[in-house]
């Protein structure tokens, strides 16, 4: 597989790396003890520096940003595209592999990972890392991270580029749970655009990959996006992810698309939209109305995963209740690969594939020529769908299995994700389903309808 041109010229980088870079501690400690002590030193004096002083005062690092002509071929590979967003929990492995192997999603991006626990040698941060078999597909793959100090950015993101799996970096600067928040991560840093600046031209200049930022448009105004991408673009960002809602925002409006046109126009380097795609024909529409490089989705793949297909071919895919079974059946068994089949498997299963159901329940077929011309003004994602839209006839009229698809109840997700482990193929799969809802799809439609339909979280951090 022929390889981007940013990383074929990484080695040689690093090896410049080993031989010029200055005053990083623990570059010569024999000691792990040691190093991590040296390391530790370094953070704490980075965080100080970043807090308070100048830029000038973090620790010196050789440049080792890509060339001119590495950032543009690495934009042109992933210019047109609909990216997959960083996802917590969403974004695990299996799945990516179920989006990029299955349907084609071309740019990937990891779970975010905190820099600092990754540096510690986490073992569960940097697992969210791993990459996918998209390499051999052409996909792009990028490694999202969280930091607010230069010395730990740089550290983490020449790690990970090390591993040789990444083709790019993501600064995470958009993220609005109180997790990441109160760490002074995410969007926090959105809070203080001067500091923000002085971050990523610092882990710009001394990681060799290109590095993106995600952002939102601020914290509780859209007012300072504006001056943000441009102090991101005098950084050196590769490119700008702008998430069309501010941090307080959450997802409770829709994505504001005029704001990220706005960017866009008065930009040099590639912006990538993100908010409120759920269709082919959303993302195809954004970008020719915004003008973004790309546009990337997040709860709208986690509903159908297949958007990504639909988006190459520029054509709906309605699959039939008994092709969403073997989709979610194909999940499975990138689960069972990936965390094996034994009882440890068993409990990560039991923790990803309900909560995928709670995203997957949501799925109704949209053809574009009966919402096309509302989704531009009322984004579909947002939009009160109701269990059968227009087009489909009676509710009650569907395939029984389809009905529990469709159910809310996170009683039938358990249900349905015990049968989906037991069954050795989606049609034995399809049996059981049909036999769990002739049983009890009426009790869990009850409990949907008297409102008892169990935790619903749509933070997606990243």
């Amino acid at each position: 597989t022929t390889q981007p041109p940013h990383r074929a010229s990484s080695s040689s980088m690093f090896a410049l790396t080993r031989a010029t870079r200055v005053r990083v501690p623990c570059q010569r400690t024999s000691h792990r003890a040691s190093s991590r002590r040296s390391l530790s030193s370094a953070i704490r004096a980075e965080d100080r520096s970043a807090s308070g002083g100048r830029s000038d005062e973090a620790p010196v690092f050789a440049r080792l940003a890509p060339p001119r002509d590495a950032l543009d071929a690495f934009n042109a590979r992933c210019a047109g595209e609909l990216w997959l967003a960083p996802l917590t929990k969403g974004g695990n492995l299996p799945f990516r592999r179920l989006v990029a192997e299955e349907f084609g999603a071309k740019v990937t991006v990891s779970e975010m990972a905190f820099a600092r626990f990754l540096l510690r040698g986490n073992r569960v941060e940097r697992a969210r890392l791993r990459r996918t078999n998209d390499a051999s597909l052409g996909g792009v793959f990028g490694a999202q991270i969280a930091t607010n100090a230069i010395a730990e950015g740089v550290r983490a993101g020449i790690m990970i580029a090390e591993s040789g799996d990444v083709d790019f970096l993501d600064l995470n600067c958009g993220c609005p749970i109180h997790e990441t928040w109160k760490r002074g991560l995410g969007a926090a840093l959105l809070k203080k655009p001067a500091k923000l600046e002085r971050l990523v031209e610092g882990i710009a200049n001394g990681v060799p990959l290109p590095l993106t930022v995600k952002i939102r448009l601020g914290i509780d105004s859209v007012t300072p996006a504006r001056r943000i991408a441009e102090s991101l673009e005098n950084a050196g960002a590769a490119a700008i992810i702008i998430h069309g809602r501010t941090k307080e925002q959450r997802y409770t409006k829709s994505s504001d698309w005029d704001a990220i046109r706005e960017i866009v126009s008065e930009r040099n380097i590639p912006i990538i939209g993100n908010g409120d795609i759920l269709t082919y024909y959303e993302a195809r529409d954004r970008i020719e109305a915004s003008g973004v490089a790309a546009c990337m989705t997040g709860r709208g793949a986690l509903i159908k995963p297949w958007i990504f297909q639909e988006f190459r071919e520029n054509k709906a895919w309605e699959p039939t209740t008994e092709e969403r079974v073997g989709v979610y059946h194909r999940l499975r068994e990138l689960m069972r690969e990936c965390w094996g089949d034994d009882t440890i498997g068993k409990e990560r299963f039991d923790t990803f594939m309900p909560w995928h159901l709670g995203f997957f329940c949501r799925y109704r077929p949209l053809p574009e020529s009966v919402f096309g011309g509302r989704a531009l003004d009322d984004p579909l994602l947002q939009s009160r769908l109701g269990l059968a839209v227009d087009g489909e006839g009676d509710f009650n009229d569907l395939p029984i299995v389809e009905q529990l698809l469709r159910c809310e109840s996170e009683d039938a997700h358990a249900a349905i994700s015990e049968i989906l482990w037991n069954s050795d193929t989606a049609g034995d799969a399809m049996d059981a389903l049909e036999s769990a809802a002739k049983a009890s799809l009426k009790t869990w439609q009850e409990q949907v309808a008297a409102g008892d339909r169990g935790s619903s979280d749509d933070t997606i951090r990243g």
